[in-house]
């Protein structure tokens, strides 16, 4: 297989005498800091568990939240049980999603460092991220649109669907990269059987 030339911007942005691949390579450095956003994300997903164990025997009389909005107006509503195990469900779950996305990217740069990325593991990686994504911004824009409109209507505004453009343009970057390394693995099967 022959690769293409390098245009004038693809030039430009090879820098000589460093390495994108292999050991003491850009990814490696990427990959140090994917695992210490792992251990950071473990640690705070952990600390959420427990509190939201915690959190169904903690006694919550006479406490009260405050929503606002931006121009310092708000309403306060009394501190439930229930508010308070949503709230807090809701923050270990999203950082929970984001620990399971970096530890995806952790495997894959693993295999970049190894000078290996088009394995089939990482085709199901980027899928697993691409369903982690959505799962974690569909839960946000639910959990956003049921505070707003419970918790705090008139003070809070609604999503709308333009605030999933972002976010669904992501996922179906990332599940277009799936397809491109399924077909970079595919092409790297059948130089080895050629060989």
């Amino acid at each position: 297989m022959r690769l293409p030339k390098l245009t004038p911007l693809g030039m430009a942005l090879r820098i000589p005498g460093i390495r994108t691949l292999g050991p003491g390579s850009v990814s490696s450095f990427l990959k140090i800091a994917l695992d210490v956003a792992f251990w950071v994300l473990a640690v705070i997903t952990g600390v959420l568990i427990l509190f939201l164990v915690a959190s169904i025997f903690i006694p919550i009389d006479n406490f009260n939240v405050t929503v606002s909005d931006n121009s310092g107006g708000g309403r306060a509503l009394p501190l439930t049980r229930a508010l308070l195990l949503f709230a807090v469900g809701a923050f270990a779950a999203y950082f929970g999603g984001f620990m399971l996305i970096v530890r995806n990217l952790r495997m894959i740069f693993r295999t970049l460092i190894l000078g290996d990325p088009f394995q089939p593991g990482n085709v199901r990686r980027l899928r697993q991220i691409g369903l982690i994504l959505t799962v974690v911004t569909g839960g946000v824009w639910v959990a956003q649109g049921l505070v707003a409109s419970r918790l705090a209507p008139g003070v809070m505004e609604t999503q709308g669907l333009g605030d999933l453009l972002t976010p669904g343009f992501s996922v179906l970057i990332v599940l277009v990269l799936a397809e491109v390394f399924r077909e970079g693995a595919r092409l790297r099967r059948e130089a080895e059987l050629t060989i």
